[in-house]
């Protein structure tokens, strides 16, 4: 017969699950190895089952550890629909919300919205982790993803909450010393700045029916996008920026937008989730959240 203590079992086998190993469930959980060693050896009782096959260099799940798993997993997913439930009739969203972007959304688009976004609702607690990795939702226990461009098909729900297109620009001092391009091939002969793992070397710009694809060969290359556009601000050269992270800068004077009219195709930024079922309001309230703040950049 199901017991509450066979859910916080579950939970630790679902982890372990997910994350690999013991010790990463543990940290995941914020409980010890030994608390978790014993919850899993309790459901391995219960079931009268061996659930995880361990030895000294790793760990993997038995036979009757894998046919138990997606009942496990649909278990909590009906246990977390009803705890949402009972949320949205006290009134709203609560809880533990992790999100992460890149570093520069992350510290741009998301951070200074994120007083007015607890104002509305006091009951929920944000973890925010910008980083310019690609992060396993499921394995790092994420509840949203921000992510840009196209997404590889998989399992994950994704909602378009703006677009977004790059533009390019310089420092009033680069041009200065330079000049202004005043077509797109007149880039060849300007200092220019890449960033990415691998760098996107291929700018494609279109304005109107107009298009032109440039090879680039970057004066700057650097893996971080925010420190590419550190070095813009610094007179290093062009980059080809998204719209949302320059466009203060440009109002304010300390880059120039070059080329009017020239820019890259418009393309999504997604809110990206794990469950298609039924997100938890504290998912739904992000999304919608960032979806009415970034109408106006």
């Amino acid at each position: 017969m199901f017991r509450l203590d066979h859910l916080a079992d579950i939970t630790v086998f679902a982890r372990i699950a997910a994350l690999g190993s013991l010790s990463a469930a543990g940290r995941d959980l914020d409980l010890s190895l030994a608390v978790v060693s014993k919850r899993l050896q309790r459901l391995e009782s219960a079931l009268g089952a061996r659930l995880v096959q361990r030895n000294s260099r790793q760990l993997s799940l038995t036979a009757e550890g894998r046919e138990f798993l997606p009942h496990a997993q649909a278990l909590l997913e009906q246990v977390q629909r009803a705890e949402d439930a009972v949320a949205l009739r006290r009134g709203g969203a609560s809880g533990l919300l992790r999100i992460t972007a890149s570093n520069a959304f992350a510290r741009r688009q998301i951070a200074p919205r994120l007083g007015r976004f607890l104002d509305l609702y006091p009951q929920v607690q944000v973890e925010l982790v910008g980083t310019d990795d690609t992060l396993d939702l499921v394995k790092d226990g994420i509840d949203i993803a921000i992510r840009q461009g196209a997404l590889p098909d998989s399992d994950l729900v994704a909602r378009t909450i703006a677009m977004d297109r790059r533009v390019l620009c310089a420092a009033p001092s680069y041009i200065a010393r330079h000049g202004l391009p005043l077509q797109p091939e007149d880039l060849a002969q300007h200092r220019c700045i890449v960033f990415g793992d691998p760098a996107i070397k291929t700018w494609a710009l279109v304005c109107g029916d107009e298009s032109r694809s440039l090879q680039i060969s970057p004066a700057v290359h650097t893996h971080a996008g925010d420190a590419a556009h550190g070095a813009a601000l610094g007179g290093a050269g062009v980059v080809f920026k998204s719209e949302w992270e320059v466009a203060e800068d440009i109002a304010a004077g300390r880059l120039v937008a070059l080329l009017p009219g020239w820019g890259s195709v418009a393309r999504p930024i997604h809110a990206v989730y794990p469950s298609a079922r039924n997100p938890a309001p504290k998912v739904r309230c992000l999304i919608d959240f960032m979806v009415d703040a970034l109408k106006t950049p």
